[in-house]
Protein backbone atom coordinates (compact mmCIF):
# COMPACT_ATOMS: atom_id res chain seq x y z
CA UNK A 1 0.00 0.00 0.00
CA UNK A 2 1.50 3.91 -0.34
CA UNK A 3 1.10 4.78 2.70
CA UNK A 4 3.79 7.24 2.59
CA UNK A 5 4.34 10.71 1.38
CA UNK A 6 6.81 13.59 1.41
CA UNK A 7 10.48 14.53 0.07
CA UNK A 8 11.74 16.54 3.29
CA UNK A 9 9.29 15.46 5.82
CA UNK A 10 8.03 11.99 5.56
CA UNK A 11 5.16 10.67 6.51
CA UNK A 12 4.42 6.71 6.76
CA UNK A 13 0.70 5.89 8.15
CA UNK A 14 -0.03 2.47 9.66
CA UNK A 15 -2.61 0.07 11.10
CA UNK A 16 -6.18 -0.40 10.37
CA UNK A 17 -9.61 0.82 11.66
CA UNK A 18 -9.90 -2.25 14.10
CA UNK A 19 -6.48 -3.07 14.47
CA UNK A 20 -5.14 -3.09 17.87
CA UNK A 21 -3.60 0.74 17.65
CA UNK A 22 -3.12 2.62 14.14
CA UNK A 23 0.01 5.36 14.04
CA UNK A 24 2.43 7.47 12.31
CA UNK A 25 6.12 7.92 11.32
CA UNK A 26 7.55 11.78 10.78
CA UNK A 27 11.09 11.52 9.63
CA UNK A 28 12.78 14.92 8.78
CA UNK A 29 11.32 16.80 11.91
CA UNK A 30 14.37 18.82 12.76
CA UNK A 31 16.32 18.09 16.24
CA UNK A 32 15.41 21.16 19.13
CA UNK A 33 11.92 21.77 17.76
CA UNK A 34 10.08 22.20 20.86
CA UNK A 35 6.38 20.87 21.22
CA UNK A 36 3.46 21.18 23.55
CA UNK A 37 1.87 17.88 24.22
CA UNK A 38 -1.43 19.52 25.79
CA UNK A 39 -2.37 21.89 22.58
CA UNK A 40 -1.22 18.39 20.43
CA UNK A 41 -4.36 16.50 22.39
CA UNK A 42 -6.51 19.27 22.15
CA UNK A 43 -6.30 19.43 18.13
CA UNK A 44 -6.37 16.26 17.86
CA UNK A 45 -9.49 16.13 20.25
CA UNK A 46 -11.56 18.37 17.57
CA UNK A 47 -11.03 15.55 15.13
CA UNK A 48 -12.27 12.30 17.35
CA UNK A 49 -15.76 11.61 17.63
CA UNK A 50 -17.65 13.84 20.17
CA UNK A 51 -20.86 12.10 21.25
CA UNK A 52 -23.04 14.86 18.95
CA UNK A 53 -25.85 13.57 16.87
CA UNK A 54 -23.63 14.67 13.67
CA UNK A 55 -20.59 12.17 14.83
CA UNK A 56 -20.35 8.56 14.73
CA UNK A 57 -21.12 7.15 18.89
CA UNK A 58 -17.62 5.60 18.04
CA UNK A 59 -15.63 6.37 21.71
CA UNK A 60 -11.96 7.06 20.87
CA UNK A 61 -9.68 9.58 22.63
CA UNK A 62 -7.17 9.43 20.63
CA UNK A 63 -4.67 9.88 23.08
CA UNK A 64 -1.25 9.42 20.95
CA UNK A 65 1.49 7.46 22.47
CA UNK A 66 5.17 8.78 21.66
CA UNK A 67 7.54 5.60 20.58
CA UNK A 68 10.62 7.78 19.41
CA UNK A 69 11.63 11.17 18.34
CA UNK A 70 10.48 12.95 21.04
CA UNK A 71 12.30 13.52 24.71
CA UNK A 72 10.04 15.20 27.91
CA UNK A 73 11.62 18.02 28.73
CA UNK A 74 11.52 17.60 32.37
CA UNK A 75 12.94 21.35 33.16
CA UNK A 76 10.25 23.07 31.86
CA UNK A 77 6.72 23.85 33.02
CA UNK A 78 3.62 22.14 31.08
CA UNK A 79 4.08 18.76 29.06
CA UNK A 80 6.73 19.67 26.64
CA UNK A 81 8.33 17.51 24.48
CA UNK A 82 11.55 18.05 22.59
CA UNK A 83 12.41 16.44 19.11
CA UNK A 84 16.01 14.52 18.84
CA UNK A 85 16.04 14.28 15.10
CA UNK A 86 15.37 10.63 14.76
CA UNK A 87 11.87 9.86 13.45
CA UNK A 88 9.25 10.55 15.43
CA UNK A 89 6.67 7.54 15.63
CA UNK A 90 3.63 7.53 17.75
CA UNK A 91 0.77 5.27 17.63
CA UNK A 92 -2.51 5.47 19.03
CA UNK A 93 -4.74 2.46 20.60
CA UNK A 94 -7.95 1.72 19.36
CA UNK A 95 -10.67 0.80 21.75
CA UNK A 96 -14.22 0.68 20.71
CA UNK A 97 -14.44 -1.54 18.33
CA UNK A 98 -17.54 -3.49 16.79
CA UNK A 99 -15.92 -5.51 14.14
CA UNK A 100 -18.86 -8.11 14.12
CA UNK A 101 -20.68 -4.99 12.29
CA UNK A 102 -19.12 -5.51 9.30
CA UNK A 103 -19.08 -9.43 9.02
CA UNK A 104 -22.21 -9.07 6.62
CA UNK A 105 -19.91 -7.07 3.94
CA UNK A 106 -16.97 -9.64 3.66
CA UNK A 107 -18.80 -11.09 -0.13
CA UNK A 108 -21.05 -7.79 -0.27
CA UNK A 109 -19.41 -4.22 -1.01
CA UNK A 110 -20.61 -1.70 0.50
CA UNK A 111 -21.73 0.77 -2.75
CA UNK A 112 -19.04 4.13 -2.96
CA UNK A 113 -16.90 2.72 -0.32
CA UNK A 114 -13.61 1.21 -0.94
CA UNK A 115 -14.35 -2.50 -0.33
CA UNK A 116 -14.60 -4.23 -4.07
CA UNK A 117 -11.66 -2.48 -5.53
CA UNK A 118 -9.66 -3.14 -2.66
CA UNK A 119 -11.01 -6.91 -2.93
CA UNK A 120 -10.18 -7.30 -5.93
CA UNK A 121 -6.51 -5.36 -5.41
CA UNK A 122 -5.60 -7.14 -2.37
CA UNK A 123 -7.46 -10.37 -3.72
CA UNK A 124 -9.83 -10.77 -0.97
CA UNK A 125 -7.41 -10.44 1.71
CA UNK A 126 -8.12 -6.51 2.74
CA UNK A 127 -9.27 -5.80 6.39
CA UNK A 128 -13.12 -5.36 5.82
CA UNK A 129 -13.46 -4.23 9.67
CA UNK A 130 -14.45 0.00 9.72
CA UNK A 131 -13.06 -0.22 6.32
CA UNK A 132 -9.59 -1.23 7.40
CA UNK A 133 -6.72 1.13 6.07
CA UNK A 134 -9.14 3.00 3.64
CA UNK A 135 -11.20 3.95 6.82
CA UNK A 136 -11.36 7.63 8.39
CA UNK A 137 -9.66 6.60 11.50
CA UNK A 138 -6.02 6.69 9.52
CA UNK A 139 -6.75 10.77 9.61
CA UNK A 140 -6.13 10.42 13.49
CA UNK A 141 -2.14 9.47 13.13
CA UNK A 142 -2.18 12.35 10.29
CA UNK A 143 -3.54 14.97 12.43
CA UNK A 144 -0.83 14.28 15.11
CA UNK A 145 1.49 14.74 12.60
CA UNK A 146 -0.05 17.92 11.90
CA UNK A 147 -0.27 18.78 14.34
CA UNK A 148 3.14 18.92 14.98
CA UNK A 149 3.94 20.66 11.99
CA UNK A 150 1.26 23.78 12.70
CA UNK A 151 3.42 24.18 15.98
CA UNK A 152 7.03 24.19 13.93
CA UNK A 153 4.99 26.70 11.56
CA UNK A 154 3.44 28.95 14.49
CA UNK A 155 6.79 29.79 15.72
CA UNK A 156 8.03 30.68 11.98
CA UNK A 157 4.80 33.19 11.30
CA UNK A 158 2.90 30.99 9.55
CA UNK A 159 -0.42 30.12 10.39
CA UNK A 160 -3.10 27.44 9.27
CA UNK A 161 -6.77 27.60 9.84
CA UNK A 162 -9.91 25.91 8.53
CA UNK A 163 -13.86 26.03 8.89
CA UNK A 164 -16.95 24.41 6.96
CA UNK A 165 -17.44 26.19 3.74
CA UNK A 166 -20.72 24.13 2.92
CA UNK A 167 -22.85 21.14 3.82
CA UNK A 168 -25.35 20.17 1.49
CA UNK A 169 -25.13 23.51 -0.27
CA UNK A 170 -25.26 25.70 2.88
CA UNK A 171 -22.46 28.12 2.87
CA UNK A 172 -20.84 29.67 5.86
CA UNK A 173 -18.89 32.98 5.73
CA UNK A 174 -15.81 32.49 3.32
CA UNK A 175 -12.73 33.79 4.38
CA UNK A 176 -11.42 37.31 2.97
CA UNK A 177 -8.98 36.04 0.62
CA UNK A 178 -6.98 39.53 0.79
CA UNK A 179 -6.79 40.11 3.82
CA UNK A 180 -7.28 37.20 6.84
CA UNK A 181 -6.48 38.10 10.38
CA UNK A 182 -5.06 35.51 12.68
CA UNK A 183 -8.22 35.95 15.05
CA UNK A 184 -10.89 35.17 11.75
CA UNK A 185 -8.55 32.86 10.76
CA UNK A 186 -8.67 30.27 14.07
CA UNK A 187 -11.73 31.51 15.26
CA UNK A 188 -13.76 28.89 13.75
CA UNK A 189 -11.57 25.74 15.04
CA UNK A 190 -12.13 26.98 19.02
CA UNK A 191 -15.59 26.15 18.12
CA UNK A 192 -17.57 23.04 18.77
CA UNK A 193 -18.91 23.35 15.62
CA UNK A 194 -16.23 24.62 13.17
CA UNK A 195 -17.78 27.60 10.97
CA UNK A 196 -17.29 31.23 10.77
CA UNK A 197 -20.92 32.47 10.82
CA UNK A 198 -22.89 30.20 13.88
CA UNK A 199 -26.72 31.41 11.97
CA UNK A 200 -24.91 29.22 9.07
CA UNK A 201 -23.80 26.79 11.22
CA UNK A 202 -27.00 26.01 12.94
CA UNK A 203 -28.68 25.90 9.76
CA UNK A 204 -26.40 23.18 8.71
CA UNK A 205 -26.94 21.31 11.99
CA UNK A 206 -30.55 20.84 10.99
CA UNK A 207 -30.05 19.94 7.62
CA UNK A 208 -27.86 16.83 9.44
CA UNK A 209 -30.13 15.99 11.17
CA UNK A 210 -32.94 15.86 8.75
CA UNK A 211 -30.20 13.49 6.49
CA UNK A 212 -29.73 11.41 9.69
CA UNK A 213 -33.10 10.60 10.90
CA UNK A 214 -34.22 9.43 7.55
CA UNK A 215 -30.81 6.83 7.52
CA UNK A 216 -29.60 9.07 5.04
CA UNK A 217 -25.75 11.16 5.16
CA UNK A 218 -25.00 14.66 3.42
CA UNK A 219 -21.65 15.84 2.29
CA UNK A 220 -19.81 19.42 2.45
CA UNK A 221 -16.76 21.44 1.47
CA UNK A 222 -13.82 22.58 3.99
CA UNK A 223 -12.23 26.25 2.91
CA UNK A 224 -8.21 26.12 4.60
CA UNK A 225 -6.35 29.30 4.29
CA UNK A 226 -2.27 29.46 5.16
CA UNK A 227 -0.98 33.06 5.74
CA UNK A 228 2.85 34.12 6.63
CA UNK A 229 4.19 32.40 4.04
CA UNK A 230 6.84 34.19 1.69
CA UNK A 231 6.76 34.40 -1.68
CA UNK A 232 8.96 32.58 -4.13
CA UNK A 233 8.48 28.45 -2.25
CA UNK A 234 7.46 25.88 -4.33
CA UNK A 235 8.63 24.60 -7.71
CA UNK A 236 6.82 24.41 -11.13
CA UNK A 237 5.87 21.56 -12.93
CA UNK A 238 5.19 18.58 -10.71
CA UNK A 239 6.48 19.93 -6.94
CA UNK A 240 4.23 22.95 -7.06
CA UNK A 241 2.85 23.70 -4.07
CA UNK A 242 -0.65 23.21 -5.56
CA UNK A 243 0.29 19.52 -6.44
CA UNK A 244 2.02 18.78 -3.15
CA UNK A 245 -0.86 20.48 -0.80
CA UNK A 246 -3.29 18.53 -3.17
CA UNK A 247 -1.72 14.99 -2.70
CA UNK A 248 -1.77 15.32 1.02
CA UNK A 249 -5.67 16.09 0.80
CA UNK A 250 -6.44 12.64 -1.33
CA UNK A 251 -5.24 11.24 1.26
CA UNK A 252 -7.87 12.35 3.24
CA UNK A 253 -10.74 9.20 2.78
CA UNK A 254 -13.96 10.63 1.15
CA UNK A 255 -12.28 13.71 -0.66
CA UNK A 256 -13.58 14.09 -4.25
CA UNK A 257 -12.37 17.74 -5.07
CA UNK A 258 -9.59 20.09 -4.34
CA UNK A 259 -10.00 23.84 -5.33
CA UNK A 260 -7.30 26.71 -4.71
CA UNK A 261 -8.26 30.41 -4.93
CA UNK A 262 -11.81 30.71 -6.88
CA UNK A 263 -10.58 27.33 -8.50
CA UNK A 264 -13.64 26.02 -11.25
CA UNK A 265 -15.18 29.38 -11.38
CA UNK A 266 -12.12 30.99 -12.64
CA UNK A 267 -13.04 28.68 -15.88
CA UNK A 268 -16.25 30.35 -16.12
CA UNK A 269 -15.10 33.52 -16.40
CA UNK A 270 -12.72 36.26 -18.43
CA UNK A 271 -8.96 37.39 -17.33
CA UNK A 272 -9.88 40.94 -17.32
CA UNK A 273 -12.46 40.47 -14.25
CA UNK A 274 -10.06 37.09 -12.64
CA UNK A 275 -6.70 38.35 -13.37
CA UNK A 276 -4.85 39.74 -9.96
CA UNK A 277 -3.83 42.92 -10.17
CA UNK A 278 -0.14 43.98 -8.70
CA UNK A 279 0.50 46.79 -5.93
CA UNK A 280 2.35 48.37 -3.56
CA UNK A 281 1.68 48.13 0.01
CA UNK A 282 3.78 49.33 2.99
CA UNK A 283 6.73 48.55 0.67
CA UNK A 284 5.62 45.13 -0.28
CA UNK A 285 4.14 43.82 -3.62
CA UNK A 286 0.91 42.46 -2.93
CA UNK A 287 -2.52 41.67 -5.18
CA UNK A 288 -5.78 43.47 -5.15
CA UNK A 289 -7.49 40.33 -5.24
CA UNK A 290 -6.42 36.51 -4.49
CA UNK A 291 -8.74 34.65 -7.30
CA UNK A 292 -5.73 32.29 -7.39
CA UNK A 293 -5.08 31.62 -3.65
CA UNK A 294 -1.87 32.43 -3.09
CA UNK A 295 0.10 30.53 -5.97
CA UNK A 296 0.96 31.00 -9.84
CA UNK A 297 3.22 28.88 -11.60
CA UNK A 298 3.02 26.45 -8.70
CA UNK A 299 5.43 28.80 -6.49
CA UNK A 300 3.96 31.03 -3.80
CA UNK A 301 3.17 34.86 -4.27
CA UNK A 302 3.05 35.60 -0.53
CA UNK A 303 -0.58 36.11 -0.36
CA UNK A 304 -2.75 33.75 1.79
CA UNK A 305 -3.21 30.41 0.44
CA UNK A 306 -6.97 29.28 -0.11
CA UNK A 307 -7.88 25.90 -0.65
CA UNK A 308 -11.44 24.34 -0.58
CA UNK A 309 -11.58 20.36 -0.45
CA UNK A 310 -14.59 18.85 -1.37
CA UNK A 311 -15.98 15.71 0.96
CA UNK A 312 -18.57 13.36 -0.38
CA UNK A 313 -21.70 12.24 1.58
CA UNK A 314 -20.70 9.09 4.10
CA UNK A 315 -21.63 6.19 1.86
CA UNK A 316 -22.58 3.92 4.89
CA UNK A 317 -26.44 5.10 5.05
CA UNK A 318 -29.15 3.13 7.00
CA UNK A 319 -31.10 2.81 3.60
CA UNK A 320 -31.28 -0.10 1.76
CA UNK A 321 -29.22 -0.10 -1.15
CA UNK A 322 -28.08 -2.47 -4.47
CA UNK A 323 -25.43 -4.25 -3.92
CA UNK A 324 -23.68 -7.98 -5.18
CA UNK A 325 -22.68 -10.91 -3.76
CA UNK A 326 -18.95 -11.83 -4.78
CA UNK A 327 -19.43 -15.65 -3.54
CA UNK A 328 -22.17 -16.49 -5.72
CA UNK A 329 -22.04 -13.91 -8.54
CA UNK A 330 -25.76 -12.49 -7.42
CA UNK A 331 -27.10 -8.82 -7.51
CA UNK A 332 -28.28 -8.64 -3.45
CA UNK A 333 -29.80 -6.00 -1.55
CA UNK A 334 -27.09 -4.65 1.19
CA UNK A 335 -28.65 -3.09 4.95
CA UNK A 336 -25.18 -1.50 6.47
CA UNK A 337 -24.82 -1.54 10.50
CA UNK A 338 -22.64 0.28 12.54
CA UNK A 339 -21.40 3.65 13.75
CA UNK A 340 -21.48 6.04 11.58
CA UNK A 341 -20.81 9.98 11.16
CA UNK A 342 -24.15 11.12 8.94
CA UNK A 343 -21.99 14.15 7.76
CA UNK A 344 -17.71 14.05 7.97
CA UNK A 345 -17.12 17.32 7.42
CA UNK A 346 -17.09 18.99 10.86
CA UNK A 347 -14.59 16.35 11.69
CA UNK A 348 -12.77 16.84 8.70
CA UNK A 349 -11.79 20.39 9.78
CA UNK A 350 -8.92 19.51 11.11
CA UNK A 351 -7.93 16.93 9.03
CA UNK A 352 -7.28 19.53 6.37
CA UNK A 353 -5.52 21.46 8.59
CA UNK A 354 -3.17 18.71 9.53
CA UNK A 355 -2.52 17.75 5.53
CA UNK A 356 -1.88 21.76 4.72
CA UNK A 357 0.18 22.02 7.67
CA UNK A 358 2.86 18.61 6.70
CA UNK A 359 2.48 19.52 2.83
CA UNK A 360 3.76 23.51 3.91
CA UNK A 361 6.22 21.89 6.17
CA UNK A 362 7.37 19.28 3.61
CA UNK A 363 7.81 22.66 1.20
CA UNK A 364 9.62 24.89 3.78
CA UNK A 365 11.75 21.89 5.29
CA UNK A 366 14.98 23.12 2.97
CA UNK A 367 14.60 26.60 5.25
CA UNK A 368 13.39 25.91 8.63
Amino acid sequence: MSSETGKNIKISVFGQSHSEAIGVVADGIPAGERFDMEKIRAFMGRRAPSGKAYTTMRKETDAPRILSGLLKDESAEGDIYVSCGAPVCAVIENKDTRSKDYENLRFVPRPSHADYPACIKYKGFNDIRGGGHFSGRLTAPICFAGALCKEMLERRGIRIGAHIYSVGGIKDEPYDAVNISTEKLLSAGKKEFPVNSDSSGERMLELIAEAKGRGDSVGGIVECAVTGLAPGLGDPMFDGVENIISRLLFGIPAVKGVEFGDGFLLSDSFGSRMNDAYEISDGKVRTKTNHNGGILGGITTGMPIIVRAAFKPTPSVAISQDSVNLADMKDEKLVIHGRHDPCIVPRAVPCVEAAVAIAVCDIMAPVL
